[in-house]
């Protein structure tokens, strides 16, 4: 059975962006040895978008309120891109201490994260007769 999703994020400079999952997104971790940092991350849900090739993958947080969301962020000292509108959702990049970037958004779709984390009745087994 699975039971989590595990997200991978490359970096140019692995302990800064740790420090800003910790220090700046507020977000747990355990040490898995050496300093190697792993976050607890929010509930989510996987999208497949079509591409002519496959990857690279991307990271979204999602959020109610993007501006309050955004402005919690600049009370960090945190600046964020400007947001752009999408048929799907309001968008904003938010840039990582290796210049990296991921992106935050409150979606204007439906969102699997409305069916919480219950889990399918498993089907019944059949007896050999």
């Amino acid at each position: 059975m699975i039971s989590g999703a595990h997200v991978i994020v490359y970096t140019k400079d692995a302990d800064a962006d740790r420090a800003f999952f910790r220090d700046v997104l507020g977000f747990d971790s355990v040490d898995a040895g050496h300093g190697w940092l792993i976050f607890r991350l929010p509930p989510a849900e996987a999208a497949f978008h079509p591409s002519d090739k496959p990857g690279p993958h991307e990271l979204y947080f999602m959020c109610d309120d993007l501006k309050s969301e955004m402005a919690a962020l600049a009370r960090k000292g945190i600046t964020c891109s400007a947001v752009e509108e999408q048929r799907w959702g309001s968008i904003t990049r938010i840039r990582l201490a290796s210049g990296g970037e991921i992106g935050l958004y409150q979606p204007k779709h439906p969102t699997a994260l409305s069916l919480g984390t219950k889990k399918k009745p498993q089907a019944k087994k059949r007896r050999a007769k």
